[in-house]
């Protein structure tokens, strides 16, 4: 990916049913659970969707979302 955007994010790649974080490198990875890059993971706050303090924290590191 681009210095401007070093990695998507999506809530709900195609094919799954559950609402979590998923994470990919560049459009040519399949994506992969957010917990399976443990050096993005941040803990979340109680009552909140699994991922939202990483997608945050990655939002604000020029991630994509998809």
């Amino acid at each position: 990916m681009s210095d401007t955007s070093p990695g998507q994010m999506t809530w709900k790649p195609p094919g799954t049913t559950d609402c979590v974080l998923h994470l990919r490198h560049s459009p040519s990875e399949p994506w992969r659970h957010y917990k399976e890059f443990p050096e993005y993971v941040l803990p979340d706050p109680p009552h909140f969707s699994e991922g939202y303090a990483t997608f945050v924290a990655l939002m604000k590191k020029n991630w994509q979302t998809v």
